[in-house]
């Protein structure tokens, strides 16, 4: 979950695991169109907890190269190829994402797929503190764009841009409800009678499914990189993209912004809880304003994002306590997932 955009954060470029700059020339060489200029190097992005990402420069121009994490991960989860995909897809809309300029699946290069798209400047708003030295209409613009962009991300036909298989639209909703018990399940969290009482309760009142359209499946503000003019100017991080039903979309935003208001530390983004930014309500409403769906069922989105974060957050904490994970408030990230849980039971009632 890292940006593209110019004022993202950059790491020491002392290590760069996953990134052979010599292998990397060579690709360069026989792919670019126009070569380099010169020599690589490169910077590890900050943010991302997910797919590795890394701003390259050959002293001319500048790209940014997403691969999976080094090491044994599930293919499903650090799937880069759809990224690529997806973004390619998207190119000629007016959904705006960065250009992509070539995708490897050959792992003698890097040791995994990775692709190569445009570095796209703009800033990446993760926390509350980021956004509060703009004035409050700044803000509020930063936010109306979001939700703009996110409608027009929803209008596009999936058929038309050949994203009608990216997934499996029928059955989606349940599926996801079983994905993300598995999830919670398998992380031992304390939390899990609850959880499987929300599972329950939500397996029962999966709605019929809809017209399916692209989902983005992670979005929020830092997944977005915004220009001088506080508007949209990319949506980046489609590893979780698939085509399905929509409104989980706006809900996951919706209850990003819940959350934001009960997590500590660095592992929730809490950019959408800064004055000027839009309330739920109006998200909701400028949403709904825009867009063409009714959402007379909406109290089910927002428990199955409940229990969709819930699922995110606990497997999070699952491999801090194995050590795999660090970082400022992942020891205490834990505490989230019960008020989340308890959140999702709450507002499934909204549909009774």
């Amino acid at each position: 979950m890292s940006g593209t955009g110019e004022e993202t954060r950059l790491m020491e470029p002392g290590s760069l695991p996953g990134l052979d700059l010599r292998r990397l020339a060579g690709w360069f060489d026989e792919t670019l169109t126009g070569g380099r200029a010169g020599e690589l190097t490169a910077q590890p992005l900050t943010g991302g907890r997910s797919n590795l990402t890394y701003l390259v420069t050959d002293g001319a121009d500048r790209w940014v190269v997403r691969r999976p994490p080094v090491g044994k991960v599930l293919a499903t989860a650090h799937d880069v190829t759809r990224e690529h995909r997806v973004l390619s897809a998207l190119a000629d809309t007016n959904v705006p994402v960065p250009r992509v300029f070539g995708l490897c699946e050959d792992t003698e290069v890097l040791g995994a797929p990775f692709y190569v798209m445009e570095h796209v400047v703009g800033a990446s708003y993760r926390h509350s503190s980021e956004l509060e030295p703009l004035r409050l209409d700044r803000t509020r613009t930063v936010s109306e764009s979001l939700v703009d962009t996110l409608v027009t991300l929803h209008s596009v036909d999936a058929g038309a841009v050949g994203l009608d298989t990216l997934g499996r639209p029928q059955g989606f909703l349940a599926r996801q409800v079983r994905r993300w018990w598995a999830q919670l399940e398998a992380s031992g969290s304390p939390a899990i009678p609850l959880a499987r009482t929300l599972h329950d309760r939500l397996a029962e009142r999966v709605p019929a499914d809809n017209l399916p359209g692209i989902v983005h499946g992670d979005y929020r503000l830092d997944n977005v990189i915004v220009g001088p003019d506080d508007r949209t100017t990319a949506v980046i991080d489609w590893e979780m993209a698939s085509c399905g039903d929509t409104l989980t979309d706006l809900a996951l935003l919706v209850v990003y912004q819940r959350t934001a208001r009960i997590a500590e530390g660095d592992v929730v983004p809490t950019a959408s809880s800064a004055p000027g930014f839009l309330t739920e309500h109006e998200i909701i409403e400028r949403y709904q304003r825009s867009g063409s769906r009714d959402l007379d069922r909406f109290g089910f989105y927002l428990a199955l994002a409940s229990f969709k974060l819930a699922g995110i957050i606990a497997d999070i904490h699952r491999r801090h306590l194995s050590g795999q994970v660090t970082g400022a408030g992942v020891d205490s990230v834990g505490k989230v997932v019960e008020p989340l849980l308890v959140s999702g039971l709450h507002t499934l009632l909204e549909d009774d």
